[in-house]
């Protein structure tokens, strides 16, 4: 019988701390490392092995997963003292599952062929529940063969895992897919705003909502979060306000793609660290 892929994860925030621990679920070996050492000793203590650097985790594992924040902690974990490229191993595999730019993992898919190994553009759809049930949507960029290897793994972490081209269509894919979160969050929050202002009930409007063809998991969660006052980030608003960023860097440039940019860029500065959903607190402020 052939052994279980030893994984290795990077990244133990809301959502890579689940999504590892699928993996450890479905028996499979787990390297952990984490910039914040508590949270990879958390790991710890549900069986996985913590790694001292990244370039370690590399060494022991043979398909490593990464879910950081931006580019900045991308390149860092590959280039950076004790990073991915500092390990002498070769014929691995990255998976990086951030939400990146097209260009980073452009450019750190070329790095990683370089020095042996190959590299996934996997970015995810879907929040902390998603991640929890294994219920994430995997939009991926990079070579037929990677995607077929890291298909059974990807398996464990979401409901659908489909290539959509070449390094970075993943990321593209992401950026779009986000581009028309913004458009939802923005567009519920000033539906809510529109039905106040005439004197209708919160609720009243978003039990509408849930019964007609505008029902969707996204808009009966975030409307729950507005009628509880629950502001606390399943995705923080600052995470939504980088992507439409990158979204504008890759040419986004239509009307309502413009204006969401612009307004989550206005309500990063006061309610970044809040659930993207707090847009609604950002426009009743204006």
């Amino acid at each position: 019988m052939e052994s279980p892929t030893t994984t290795g994860w990077i990244g133990l925030g809301n959502m890579g701390k689940p999504m590892a621990r699928r993996l450890l679920a479905a028996g499979l070996p787990v390297i952990a490392y984490n910039r914040s050492p508590a949270k990879a000793e958390a790991l710890r203590a549900e069986g996985a092995t913590v790694a001292p650097t990244p370039a370690a985790v590399l060494d022991a594992a043979q398909v490593v997963f990464l879910m950081v924040s931006d580019d900045q902690a991308t390149r860092e974990l590959f280039t950076g003292e004790h990073g991915l490229l500092q390990s002498s191993t070769t014929g691995k595999l990255v998976v990086n599952m951030s939400t990146v730019s097209p260009g980073i993992s452009q450019e750190m898919a070329e790095l990683s062929r370089a020095h042996g190994h190959e590299y996934l553009d996997a970015p995810v759809s879907g929040s902390v529940k998603q991640a929890e049930t294994g219920q994430l949507a995997i939009m991926v960029g990079g070579d037929e063969a990677a995607f077929k290897q890291a298909q059974p793994l990807f398996a464990h972490l979401g409901k659908l895992a489909l290539r959509v081209g070449p390094t970075g269509a993943g990321n593209n894919a992401k950026l779009a897919m986000n581009t028309l979160l913004g458009f939802q969050a923005q567009g519920l929050a000033e539906a809510v705003l529109f039905a106040q202002q005439h004197g209708l009930q919160t609720a009243d409007l978003l039990e509408l909502i849930k019964s007609s063809a505008l029902a969707s998991v996204f808009l009966n969660l975030k409307g729950d979060a507005i009628l509880n006052e629950n502001y606390q980030a399943a995705f923080a608003l600052k995470l939504l306000a980088k992507d439409l960023r990158l979204a504008k860097a890759e040419g986004s440039d239509t009307p309502l793609a413009n204006v969401v940019h612009q307004t989550f860029q206005e309500a990063e500065t006061t309610h970044g660290d809040e659930d993207v959903i707090a847009i609604l607190k950002h426009l009743k402020q204006q």
